[in-house]
């Protein structure tokens, strides 16, 4: 089977995935033009109402993501956080994930379960390199007859662990088989990614999270040469929040909807979103 990402991934010199936590927002996502979707842990985890601690059942992440392949056509990257547990764990999670459809999976090297990357005070706890290398080679095992694609992340940024610790874990996990590193960072600008960037000698690409360093805009990110996919981690999400929070709080002020039903979404736009349409051509050529 063809892997549409890595076709992406050999044409583009840079690729751009939009947060989504279900079938509707991916839509959204692919008709707003980008490369592929994100299948977010955080996204989800909210969109239930609980914190992105692991608490998530791998079969309520795998569900939704499933959903979101079965609705678009852009390539799926699935958020697996840490494999759910160890190397074991991680061949039956991505052999399932693969069997879904998804195109890639982004593992983490926190420990099981793990906080949230940008959680002040959070639980930023790493596994020994030897045990990650260990958990990738079962995920290129697991994904090997879907061709999937399989993309280490390194939280030691995230750990204040410094630049070389987080280097070092980048190039073990290339060694180990990844094909591409995501390293991440919490600082406010992108000074420490610039700086890795910089530094970063190993064998495959990079991917990044700007969620917290906005300014490195997608030209910016060319500019570096080494990085190869930039993810918007969690703007469906808040979008949606924010979107939700405005109506709501407008049709409390003004006792009604008359003011806001000219603000939102039409019932025919979601109509179309449903692919409506297509369903009641289908109808006509099929109800007998």
């Amino acid at each position: 089977m063809s892997n549409t990402l890595k076709q992406s991934l050999g044409a583009k010199d840079l690729v751009t995935l939009m947060s989504a936590h279900n079938p509707l927002s991916a839509r959204l996502a692919e008709e707003a033009g980008f490369d592929g979707i994100w299948a977010s842990g955080f996204e989800l985890s909210a969109a239930y109402g609980v914190p992105d601690a692991s608490l998530l059942s791998l079969t309520q992440h795998l569900d939704m993501t499933r959903a979101m392949i079965e609705q678009t056509t852009i390539p799926m990257v699935a958020d697996i956080d840490t494999g759910y547990g160890n190397a074991i764990n991680v061949l039956h999670v991505v052999s399932a994930y693969a069997r879904a459809g998804a195109a890639a999976v982004v593992m983490e090297d926190k420990l099981f379960p793990k906080d949230t990357s940008l959680l002040a005070g959070g639980r930023q706890e790493l596994v020994r390199i030897e045990e990650f290398q260990g958990k990738i080679d079962a995920a290129r095992k697991a994904g090997r007859e879907h061709d999937l694609v399989v993309i280490a992340r390194t939280e030691a940024l995230i750990a204040d662990m410094g630049l070389d610790e987080a280097l070092r874990r980048g190039m073990a996990y290339a060694e180990a088989g990844a094909d591409l590193l995501l390293v991440h960072s919490k600082r406010k600008t992108p000074d420490e990614i610039v700086a890795f960037c910089a530094r970063w000698q190993g064998p495959i690409p990079l991917t990044i999270v700007p969620t917290a360093y906005p300014d490195l805009t997608e030209d910016k990110a060319r500019a570096l040469k080494k990085i190869k996919i930039m993810i918007y981690a969690n703007h469906a999400i808040r979008a949606a929040v924010g979107a939700m929070r405005e109506t709501f709080a407008q049709i409390r002020r003004d006792r009604g909807i008359h003011q806001v039903d000219k603000q939102i979404a039409s019932v025919e736009d979601i109509f179309d979103l449903q692919r409506v349409p297509a369903m009641k051509a289908a109808e006509k050529k099929y109800l007998r």
